[in-house]
């Protein structure tokens, strides 16, 4: 593919160089490639260069196509729970209230650039404040492979929930409401089955990836032009297909295009302006606050029932700030309300709290296995039922990922071991097809010290077979394995030779490479069908 055109755009082939050199050594002292690209957006302000219209288009595209993949996966049940709203709207209303008393103390005693804040404003700020990022949390939760976990569905619930107050504060901000003809949008509910057809017909190749662009693109534009957000008619229009067997092939499809598009998003925060010592320092000073919205999540995920470690990983995910704040300063810039500096404090208070939540989010389950007894003391005896402990039942072979290669394997262990084989999924769905089909699949995550501490105490697993989305999952299930000493055998999947090492490393006792051991198994079967 010519990316010419990617390289006119940004304006200079310079600015992406120096974005991949930064993202690369973002990623060598193990932090994720975004850091690298935001200390690219500051280097580029430092320089003088200024974000242009062509970039901010860039990054808006990369949100909507975000957004849109974010409604793919999304379970419209997770909302309804108590655990999603009222988590949401107590923590908004309590840290509007905390951040905002704050703000307006700092004005009244004229600190710089807080002087002037009446309380109005500083409620406005504060509110901006007490959301997460969208983007960050996405990306982490995408590079763990955790998307349909139960930490990962609450906090993309809450995340949703936090658009939604969004799109009702912009829309009372600029005074417009949104038009008549935006009942309309109600049709697109019956329309859903044609989206289906129309997805069934595309296959699987460039089509796929152009239909995506068509419905992620075309939702926005449609609830734009009603004067709806328009990112969030991607983020509806994608629930609307989210059931169709096709949505996450699809979703896959276009997460290069995805990625690619945020680079700009990341590069547009740290251009957002002149960077100045009083907004640099301050912006600094916001950072710590991140820890009051982290352990206000954690209190009230506790106090509704959830795990200690599905509140906490949730409330890592979350321990950041929102790109919304930039468009709150924005707002208030542009009607006069706050100094220009604002975006700049911003920008730096969400780069930074980036900075810090990235290797937090990297060693979740290391942060809770080292302090798990303090965790649970938070958490109360009632348990929901999709974040209890499992029961192995006596099971001596445990199959964890029941995806495509896990599934296979599940079947051919009960093929030759009879029902001493259980699987073990986090995904709530696909548990249920499973058990529906009459297997026997278990709520479970490989990398919960809570589940191999109970393993550890009342297994009789012999063998575990790890058939998992990514690599760092089988690292952190294989910690944990090495954490109880676990005596049996231990087969984990690779899709490359570099992996297949470094799960040897970890303590597989066998690895399986998926993409040549498919060629062979495929060779043996022909072979075997001749022969008889």
């Amino acid at each position: 593919m010519d990316f010419e055109w990617v390289a006119i755009a940004l304006g200079d082939v310079s600015w992406i160089s120096l974005a991949f050199f930064l993202g690369f050594l973002a990623r060598l002292i193990g932090l994720p490639p975004l850091v690298g690209f935001l200390a690219t957006g500051f280097v580029l302000n430092a320089l003088g260069i200024v974000s242009g219209e062509v970039l901010q288009k860039l990054a808006d595209l990369g949100i909507t196509l975000l957004l849109f993949t974010v409604g793919l996966k999304l379970d419209l049940k997770v909302l309804i729970r108590p655990q999603v709203w009222s988590v949401t709207a107590l923590h908004i209303a309590i840290i509007i209230a905390l951040f905002g008393a704050a703000i307006f103390g700092l004005a009244l005693v004229s600190v710089p650039l807080f002087s002037g804040l009446d309380l109005r404003l500083s409620l406005m700020l504060a509110f901006a404040l007490s959301f997460s990022s969208t983007v960050f949390v996405v990306k982490s939760l995408e590079g763990k492979g955790e998307m349909n976990s139960l930490h990962g569905q609450i906090a993309i619930g809450i995340l949703v929930m936090q658009d939604l107050a969004a799109v009702i504060f912009l829309a009372a901000s600029t005074g417009k409401l949104p038009s008549l003809w935006a009942l309309l949008l109600l049709l697109l509910i019956p329309l859903r089955p044609l989206f289906h057809h129309l997805l069934q017909k595309t296959g699987h190749g460039e089509l796929l990836i152009l239909y995506g662009l068509v419905l992620a693109l075309g939702g926005a534009e449609l609830f734009e032009l009603v004067g709806v957000k328009d990112d969030l008619g991607a983020l509806i229009v994608g629930v609307l297909i989210s059931t169709h067997p096709k949505s996450s092939e699809m979703a896959k499809s276009m997460l290069g295009f995805k990625d690619l598009f945020l680079v700009g998003f990341f590069l547009s925060i740290g251009m957002a302006g002149r960077l100045s010592l009083e907004a640099l320092m301050i912006g600094l000073l916001l950072v710590p606050f991140v820890l009051v919205k982290s352990a206000l999540f954690f209190g009230l995920m506790t106090r509704f029932k959830l795990r200690a470690r599905t509140s906490l990983l949730a409330t890592l995910n979350l321990s950041n700030y929102s790109e919304f704040g930039l468009i709150v300063a924005a707002i208030g810039v542009t009607n006069g309300w706050m100094a220009g500096e604002w975006l700049v404090v911003i920008a730096i208070a969400l780069s930074v709290s980036f900075v810090v939540a990235a290797p937090l989010n990297s060693r979740d389950d290391k942060i809770y296995g080292l302090c798990g007894d303090f965790w649970r003391k938070f958490q109360r005896k009632e348990r929901l039922p999709d974040d209890m402990l499992l029961d192995t039942r006596g099971a001596t072979i445990a199959v964890f990922g029941m995806g495509r290669v896990g599934s296979g394997a599940y079947d051919k262990m009960r093929e030759l071991h009879g029902e001493t084989v259980v699987g073990i999924d986090f995904d709530a769905e696909l548990r249920k097809k499973h058990r529906s089909m009459g297997r026997n699949v278990l709520h479970g995550d490989p990398s919960d010290a809570d589940f191999w501490d109970k393993i550890e105490q009342e297994h009789s697993i012999e063998l575990v077979m790890l058939a998992l989305p990514n690599l760092q999952t089988s690292l952190d299930a294989l910690g944990q394995l090495r954490g109880i000493s676990f005596p049996g055998r231990i087969a984990a999947t690779a899709r490359f030779p570099d992996e297949e090492k470094l799960l040897q490393q970890s303590g597989a006792t066998a690895v399986f490479n998926i993409y040549t051991e498919a060629g062979a198994g495929f060779a043996n079967q022909i072979e075997e069908q001749y022969q008889g």
